[in-house]
């Protein structure tokens, strides 16, 4: 054991660099910590060690912080005590306790190493299939995460056995260990043995396995990288795995904390929608949309409220100004409309059934809207004019061609807009 640890902390450490064991009294990390203190020397390391007392199991718990304080006290290996009364979160109580373990680790300055095996490895790999999962998934646990590392996942629990046999290394037994109240210790007791059956060196090579695949995880990872996310029609031709990543990841950066397959299947229908306007409400209030060939992050936009116009004067509603006066002339442009308006001019947005009669012929607004790609969230939000004869112009598009006023007096309606 002491010579793959030993290329493993090469790996994973330089010469004058402070790590800090993981320790909570059990075989695996009194293993660890036997390891590096044999080769804190040879390798360059100054060695501490950080005991984290749960206080979920009374006297026990305190039994175990006692016991290694005795055991580094021996050794002169400097330790790091933090304690917390642990309570279940929303993901359970061993969620919560391994939470609060890895902050108070944070704390601590250098590397942090913690004694996984591949044992653990391979358990948590069933553990992920029992669930569900994907590549990620399947790489089990990261060898590297920040400051943590784990030079251990080469070393199986048969090895760290033998290891503390042959130097007479004491460790103690978590009773919690012995229970079937958590998911990983029926698969170490129940499913591990039968698959071990089969095959003595199921933990190696399940373990070298998820090594691999997440070896392969990190190349996919790097052909999805991007500083902006690509078009719809450049993310259509790329392979499934590399744009899953990718809308993985644009989901991240825009307020979907842990997207789930069934959040990045549905990002991927808006890419392959039909209507380029599609959205979709995603967790945290996130509502994903395209704009054609975009996706976009947006939040939904409430219609422009119904407004009258002055008969002479200026009215100004969000985004917009209108100016309504005399008309010195008789001038039509996308955005000045010269009619002779019956009835009381309002402003509003485009409703259902609106159409107006342009130069080139009739149309309904909605049509117009998505022929000019005027993304749909902006469309509520554009103003129709019109009185009680009906729709007079829409801003930006022109002026219905059966409402132009043909001599004066006329009225003239000035659209502009603001910012």
């Amino acid at each position: 054991m002491i010579n793959a640890l030993k290329e493993q902390l090469k790996l994973l450490t330089h010469p004058g660099e402070t790590v800090v064991c993981a320790l909570s009294g059990g075989a695996d990390s009194m293993a660890l910590l036997w390891g590096l203190y044999l080769l804190r020397e040879d390798l360059g390391l100054t060695l501490c060690a950080a005991h984290f007392n749960h206080n979920l199991r009374g006297g026990e718990s305190d039994a175990d912080e006692q016991f290694v304080r005795a055991f580094c006290d021996r050794y002169d290996i400097k330790l790091h005590v933090g304690s917390a009364e642990v309570k279940p979160g929303k993901k359970g109580l061993e969620a919560a306790a391994r939470e609060a373990r890895y902050a108070f680790f944070s704390t601590l300055p250098g590397k942090i190493a913690t004694a996984h095996t591949a044992d653990d490895n391979a358990e948590t790999v069933l553990m992920h299939l029992v669930r569900g999962t994907g590549l990620k998934g399947l790489g089990g646990i990261a060898p590297v995460n920040g400051s943590l590392i784990r030079p251990m996942l080469n070393i199986t629990r048969q090895q760290v056995e033998a290891f503390l046999e042959e130097y007479h290394i004491p460790h103690i037994e978590d009773s919690s260990n012995a229970a079937d109240d958590f998911l990983r210790n029926r698969i170490r007791h129940r499913v591990m043995p039968l698959l071990q059956a089969e095959n003595p060196r199921l933990a190696e090579n399940v373990s070298a396995m998820a090594q691999r695949l997440r070896r392969d995880e990190e190349a996919l990872a790097q052909l999805a990288d991007f500083q902006e996310l690509p078009g719809v029609t450049n993310l259509k031709t790329l392979a499934p795995a590399v744009r899953s990543r990718m809308l993985e990841r644009f989901l991240k950066e825009n307020g979907v904390r842990e997207p789930e397959a069934q959040h990045i299947a549905l990002a991927e229908s808006l890419v392959f929608s039909p209507k380029p306007s599609a959205s979709a409400e995603f967790p945290g209030g996130v509502r994903l949309a395209r704009n054609y060939d975009r996706l976009e992050v947006r939040s939904s936009e409430a219609p422009l409220d119904t407004r009258f116009l002055p008969e002479n004067g200026v009215l100004e509603i969000p985004g917009w100004r209108i100016t309504v006066q005399p008309a010195q002339e008789i001038c039509n442009t996308q955005n000045v409309f010269t009619v002779q308006p019956q009835g009381k001019i309002l402003v509003r947005c485009r409703l259902h059934g609106d159409e107006i009669k342009l130069p080139g012929g009739s149309k309904s607004v909605k049509k117009l809207f998505i022929d000019r790609k005027i993304p749909a969230h902006q469309r509520l939000q554009i103003p129709v004019i019109a009185d009680d004869a009906g729709l007079i112009g829409v801003c930006g598009i022109g002026v219905n061609q059966t409402r132009i006023a043909g001599t004066l007096p006329a009225v003239q309606i000035q659209v502009e807009k603001l910012g």
